[in-house]
């Protein structure tokens, strides 16, 4: 009997081999597969149980009447969505339906034959088809208007009439607005727009729908991200009441913690404090020179219940948003700034993490209480920093000075065993933008990075880890914080970069953190430094909120959830109640009905992350073009910190500004672009443009509306390195065809 199931299942295909059809077939059938592998029979029961296998882990999707594509693809015909036009006039699009953690490919559309390509925002069914890490579309049909609902834009009025700047970079052109659709709109106003039909001295017509403020306010620059990602800003009427009517806590029932000095420590200008941490040495005689570590945070499931007016609200933003001027918060600042805020010297509700480590930073145990807690003192990492080096402010209490100094010996243990999980440790500046007391752009400098900032992150993921493992143990569902391994072809692009550098990355091999943490180590304190830091960070996957769990690739975890910030963050939230729910810690945890909605809610929450990421990121950039307005003309020291087709995209060192270095910049030669080894190639000249070059550049253009910094290189800003004659056309063939071939290698 066993030898013939045996027998049976002797040609059942290997999962890898299925993947790797599908990556060399995308759109294949069963029977294609079949086919390819010489299936046949019963033996297409292998096949069949190996798709359902790989459709379950989610590494491919099935599309009915389509074939099948590996996860992170795209089919032969598939409806896309027009994003605008390239740097040399080439229409770019994205699939409109893409389901990967990765980033979407980029798709060039190719021109119609009947002329009149379609505009930004057109929805097109197109046949697709790889070209490199790029995708080809050729037009099967138009699905729905070109024209986009509403356009954000920047009111310019001239004698022969009023236009329309778009604030979008990828937008090429300007609208016209007639008199009659201005709706009082001035000069330079932030406005939203509706297309009317028509035109106006060859402009489409725009009519002003909505006025959101003069761009002579520095404060407008936020208000544009906020309306263009749509980002709920005001809070319902209702939400606002709950908000108002909520109470301090009764501390009956609950675990007392107000004579335990917990302290808060935040950046500076922290406009939430919704963790508090402890340490000390552990009482226990079998646990010498072992530690006890308590992690408060807010007790926010306590004041927004399942259902209520604020959750709903809450669940709907899903996060809050931080901007250089304001803050969009998840919930209303009664709770953000004050009943959930753990103040100093103030009762504060607080659900508690307390785990108990021993000399070796090893975790003994852990459990969850629900408490009531009193800031012993509200500190900056700064603070705690100089207190850590040995110098403590004079005014420093001797209280918070003793927790400071039992932090930092519970801290130092706790390094030993993560520097045994080996984390991926990326360096990767973070930019901060100080504003004067005008509004304006004062500075912009790196964040200084420092000890205390790292030992409160640690407190932080141990926690985390803690609230995970424990709600496992229960068997209660939750939102998980998951982080993918990096994709095969992400590995395989990386892979084709290192070995520029003479870097050998085998591409079979189990991929963990500690791999790239030796290739970060090997590059640091070398010209390349800092681009081995972008890599290897475009390598990676997207981190999700998701109820099922993968484990944490860059912090090497096998679980990992959001515990740590409830006033910002649902997926904590979430979190919170499902520990309410798991160890009886009250009446408000986590209902059945929220446990059947966990998937949606996962995916929700990781649209708004998103959404918040770049609304946040496009302000930032929105900033920056503003302060650099006044420094057009002037010449910059910067690095290469991406090769496209189009051009270079740059980062200065001063500032950490990027901008793009368009490829007709660049000088008089048709530069090919060799994808695999990132780089721009002179055809005549052979002056080659790679990854991490220092290069000089002269500012030509800063756009605040849009956030775009155009660079040309500067008169001798890179003499260039002298390539091998690159194979293929020569400088008497046309530059477009020669670009064309090279979009397609």
């Amino acid at each position: 009997m066993k030898e013939t199931k045996k027998k049976k299942n002797a040609h059942a295909p290997d999962k890898a081999r299925v993947l790797e059809l599908l990556s060399e077939n995308p759109g294949a059938t069963k029977r294609d597969l079949a086919k390819k592998l010489g299936l046949k029979g019963s033996d297409r029961i292998g096949l069949k149980r190996a798709l359902r296998e790989l459709e379950a882990d989610g590494a491919i999707e099935g599309r009915q009447k389509r074939g099948l594509t590996k996860r992170g693809e795209l089919p032969e015909i598939g409806v896309i969505e027009v994003t605008g036009v390239d740097a040399d006039g080439e229409l770019l699009a994205r699939p409109l339906d893409w389901q990967s953690n990765e980033e979407a490919p980029l798709i060039y559309v190719m021109p119609p034959k009947d002329g009149g390509a379609p505009g930004s925002g057109a929805r097109l069914l197109a046949h697709l088809e790889r070209r490199g890490e790029a995708y080809e579309a050729r037009i099967i049909r138009r699905l729905d208007s070109e024209t986009p609902s509403r356009i954000l834009g920047v009111v310019r009025v001239h004698p022969k009439g009023a236009r329309l700047e778009p604030i979008d970079k990828k937008a090429r052109t300007e609208y016209a607005i007639d008199q009659r659709d201005l709706n009082d709109a001035k000069n330079n106003e932030l406005v939203a727009t509706e297309p009317q039909a028509g035109r106006i001295a060859g402009f489409a017509r725009v009519k002003v729908v909505e006025r959101i403020g003069s761009m002579d306010s520095p404060r407008t620059i936020s208000l544009i991200a906020i309306h263009d990602h749509g980002i709920p800003t005001e809070f319902p009427s209702a939400v606002i009441e709950q908000a108002k009517a909520a109470q301090p806590v009764d501390p009956r029932g609950r675990t007392d913690f107000r004579a335990v000095p917990l302290i808060t420590i935040d950046p500076a200008d922290a406009r939430d404090h919704d963790d508090a941490v402890w340490a000390g040495p552990d009482d226990d005689p079998g646990n010498s020179g072992g530690h006890v570590v308590l992690v408060a945070i807010a007790d926010v499931a306590h004041y927004v219940t399942t259902g209520s007016a604020l959750d709903r609200e809450a669940l709907n933003r899903g996060n809050s948003c931080y901007f250089p001027d304001r803050v969009v918060p998840m919930l209303p600042e009664e709770l953000s700034a004050d009943l959930c805020s753990l103040r100093e010297g103030v009762d504060r509700a607080c659900l508690v993490a307390r785990m108990v480590f021993d000399s070796h930073g090893r975790k003994k145990s852990h459990r969850f209480l629900r408490g009531i807690m009193r800031s012993a003192a509200r500190l900056t990492y700064q603070q705690a920093q100089r207190a850590f080096d040995g110098n403590p402010d004079a005014d420093l209490s001797p209280i918070a000075r003793q927790t400071l100094a039992q932090l930092w010996e519970a801290y130092k243990s706790l390094t030993v065993e993560r520097g045994k999980r080996d984390p991926l440790d990326l360096d990767l500046p973070e930019r901060r933008i100080v504003l004067g007391a005008d509004g304006h752009v004062a500075s912009i400098a790196y964040r200084e990075r420092l000890e205390s900032m790292k030992l409160i992150e640690e407190f932080m993921v141990l926690a985390n880890v803690a609230a995970a493992e424990a709600l496992e143990k229960a068997k209660t569902p939750l939102i998980y914080r998951v982080h993918d391994q990096p994709s095969r072809e992400k590995l395989f692009a990386f892979s084709d970069f290192l070995r520029t550098l003479n870097i050998n990355f085998a591409k079979g091999q189990v991929v963990k953190p500690g791999i790239f943490n030796r290739i970060l180590a090997g590059a640091k304190g070398t010209p390349n430094e800092k681009v081995m830091n972008d890599i290897v960070l475009r390598s990676q996957a997207q981190a999700i909120y998701d109820p099922a769990n993968i484990g944490h690739f860059g912090l090497n975890l096998a679980r990992y959830a959001h515990f740590t910030s409830p006033i910002r963050r649902y997926a904590d939230l979430i979190v919170h109640r499902a520990l309410i729910r798991a160890f009886n810690l009250g009446e408000d945890g986590l209902t059945d009905r929220e446990i059947g909605t966990l998937a949606q809610t996962a995916e929700h929450i990781t649209m708004t992350e998103r959404r918040a990421m770049a609304a946040e990121r496009d302000s930032t950039d929105r900033y920056v073009a503003a302060f650099m307005e006044d420094r057009v003309g002037e010449v910059f020291e910067a690095r290469v910190s991406g090769v496209t087709r189009f051009g270079l995209f740059v980062r200065l060192a001063e500032s950490g500004a990027d901008g793009l270095v368009p490829i007709r910049a660049l000088g008089a030669d048709f530069f090919r672009h060799d994808e695999r080894k990132q780089t721009l190639t002179g055809e005549r000249t052979h002056v080659t443009f790679t990854m991490g070059d220092l290069i000089k550049v002269k500012l030509m253009e800063a756009a605040p509306v849009t956030g775009g910094l155009r660079f040309e290189l500067a008169e001798g800003g890179k003499a260039g390195r002298r390539g091998d004659k690159p194979k293929g056309p020569g400088p008497g063939k046309r530059a477009g065809k020669a670009r064309f071939k090279a979009k397609k290698r």
